[in-house]
């Protein structure tokens, strides 16, 4: 039988000016649907494993339809609760060359943000299960997502399932203090850490700057401080270079207590970049899954990051074909006859 990863967090109605146009231009919008940990399971799904995911969506045709767009991607939505009193949407405004994307929420009051524990019975959900992943964007919804994460993290470690948290700290939905008190304690039932952020605390104790001016060798001193604080089994970040908004460059990191390996560098022409950073982590947790090091399964995800950047909307539809030959070094991007 195949791997099988659960997720859980917000899925949004996605709404998109057309043609590259401004808001204040757009007489129209492109619907699509997507948020972190839907984005994960659908990559996985994607790669050939049962990807689960669960939240709370509306009882009406809104969420509905976010339902069925996960659906026809494989993944099992059975476990989510219905009510509440609406979807979150979010609208983007996406950029080009020197001029960068927007992104303005429209997610209060979405139905997750009123999801109890009560709404979930987590030993059907986790049952069979070998991974659980969610994201510091979920508790970041409201005080019953940071319950609610912490009792999902608590229940998969109590059956022996590895867990991942992809901080992802997004300082519009609330402060570094906040996120700070709520994220440390999730980090107690967590076996890989995604994406450690200097906001959070998470920055070698010799300096306050930010992870992304850190060199290699800067990355090594905080990873391993990271480790030793927090105990986790693997530590990864994805790193961007942006040299506009069209055009930029990724590549990945990952300690697993002994080395820090770096992944290989691609230069990616951007078609829509929303979602990347899900492609890494589902990349990553497919490639552990699948008894490969860390190093290849850093490979893989940075791979699977790379493609997403070329296909629209948040979820990444890229082939575990595809995926494994670009990681063989096959960039040419040639048509398939």
């Amino acid at each position: 039988m195949s791997k099988k990863v659960v997720t859980f967090g917000e899925i949004m109605m996605r709404l998109s000016t057309p043609g590259n146009k401004r808001f204040v231009q757009t007489d129209s919008f492109d619907i699509t649907y997507g948020g972190g940990e839907a984005n994960v399971a659908a990559a996985i799904c994607n790669y050939g494993m049962q990807g689960v995911f669960f939240s709370k969506l509306p009882d009406n045709a809104l969420g509905q339809a976010a339902i069925n767009h996960l659906r026809r991607f494989g993944v099992d939505t059975q476990f989510i609760a219905r009510g509440g009193k609406r979807l979150g949407l979010y609208f983007l405004e996406p950029g080009v060359s020197m001029r960068a994307s927007q992104v303005i929420y429209d997610r209060a009051d979405a139905s997750i943000t009123e999801a109890e524990v009560a709404d979930f019975d987590f030993d059907r959900i986790f049952e069979g299960a070998d991974w659980f992943h969610t994201s510091g964007i979920t508790p970041a919804l409201g005080d019953n997502t940071a319950v609610l994460t912490l009792a999902a993290l608590k229940a998969a470690k109590a059956k022996g399932i590895t867990t991942s948290l992809d901080l992802n700290y997004r300082k519009k939905l609330w402060t570094a203090q906040k996120a700070r008190e709520v994220l440390i304690q999730l980090c107690e039932y967590v076996d890989v850490c995604i994406g450690p952020d200097a906001t959070l605390g998470f920055h070698s104790e010799d300096t306050d700057i930010n992870l992304d001016t850190l060199t290699t060798d800067d990355y090594s001193t905080v990873f391993k401080q990271v480790k030793e604080k927090y105990g986790f089994k693997y530590i990864a970040s994805g790193l961007r270079e942006s040299h506009s908004a069209s055009d930029n460059s990724i590549r990945a990191l990952i300690y697993d207590g002994n080395e820090l390996y770096q992944t290989a560098r691609y230069d990616v022409r951007i078609v829509d970049r929303v979602g990347a950073g899900d492609s890494f982590a589902s990349g990553l947790i497919y490639g552990l899954l699948n008894n490969m090091n860390a190093a290849d399964a850093a490979e893989f995800g940075v791979a699977a990051s790379a493609l997403k950047h070329t296909i629209p909307g948040d979820m990444n539809h890229a082939t575990l074909a595809e995926v494994q030959d670009l990681v063989k070094g096959n960039r040419s991007g040639k048509i398939q006859r």
